[in-house]
């Protein structure tokens, strides 16, 4: 079953291979998405400083009736915070918003502010301070593990070079139809694992007629085509929901996927507006 496999990151610790998103979902309504989640199975959540609801997803955590040492727990420092005092200040913010002794996973939510997301200047010192507070919360144990999200080859590449514990994952925008190979490639040489948010393209994805007629063909809905297409690819898919039967259906992808069709899946038309979710810059065309 997806919901008991996991992968295993450069330092050994093992992260659920299907993710709970939690992006937009209310503080006040995403302790019972996380509990109604976890009655099901899932044991990998992910939350950020910037979603605004920690709290509720630390709240749902310690109530699910699931031993905390068998949830997997990520948030992500503020994509602002670009300076060591800063970065060091937001960690143990996140712990105590959270109510947790320690977090599985932060990762610094993306390489510039989102202001400037796209721009020339890719803060390479601004990441390396905010790096060295991840670095020494990770070696205290009040991160198990420490990555980055939204990071183009240069961002990784700064890490990479200068960095003394290295990091250990990237969170990118990777779908059906908008899969950046060549970031995936470069990321997985380097020993990180991928996870995909947005893996139903923030669900444009369901208006493409042939997407459609390819999940009929397997018997399955479009996000479960679409969430086994990155499993697949050897990523990490992040499907948000606070809706439990769509929480239940995004888990039951245990199918495979033809060779062709992948091929077909890899060179479906991209998505050239993401809609109402444009306004952020992740969907905007930059990086």
């Amino acid at each position: 079953m997806l919901l008991q496999e996991t992968y295993t990151l450069p330092n050994g610790v093992e992260i659920p291979k299907l993710g709970l998103g939690t992006w937009m979902i209310d503080d006040d309504k995403v302790a019972d998405a996380v509990k109604a989640a976890a009655e099901m199975g899932y044991r990998h959540i992910d939350t950020a400083q910037a979603y605004g609801n920690e709290r509720g997803v630390g709240e749902g955590v310690r109530d699910c009736g699931v031993a905390r040492d068998a949830l997997f727990v990520t948030t992500k420092l503020d994509a602002g915070i670009k300076d060591y005092e800063g970065a060091k200040a937001a960690i143990d913010g996140s712990l105590e918003t959270l109510g947790l002794d320690a977090i599985d996973l932060m990762i610094i939510h993306s390489p510039q502010p989102w202001g400037d997301f796209g721009g020339k200047d890719r803060y390479f010192e601004g990441n390396l301070a905010a790096w060295k507070a991840l670095e020494e919360a990770y070696e205290v144990g009040k991160l198990r593990a420490i990555g980055v999200s939204n990071f183009q080859k240069e961002d990784l590449a700064n890490l990479l070079d200068n960095a003394s514990v290295k990091p250990m994952l990237n969170q990118i925008l990777a779908h059906v139809s908008n899969t950046p190979f060549d970031l995936i490639d470069y990321t997985k040489s380097n020993g990180l694992l991928v996870e995909a948010y947005s893996p139903v393209g923030h669900g444009k994805i369901l208006d493409n007629a042939e997407i459609k007629a390819m999940a009929q063909k397997y018997g399955v809905s479009v996000p479960q085509l679409c969430i086994r297409y990155v499993l697949q690819l050897g990523l990490l898919p992040l499907p948000k929901t606070a809706n439990p039967d769509h929480m239940r259906n995004n888990a039951d992808v245990d199918f495979e996927i033809s060779d062709a069709d992948m091929d077909a899946l890899k060179n479906a038309k991209p998505i050239e507006d993401y809609g109402d979710a444009s306004v952020f810059p992740v969907y905007s065309g930059k990086n």
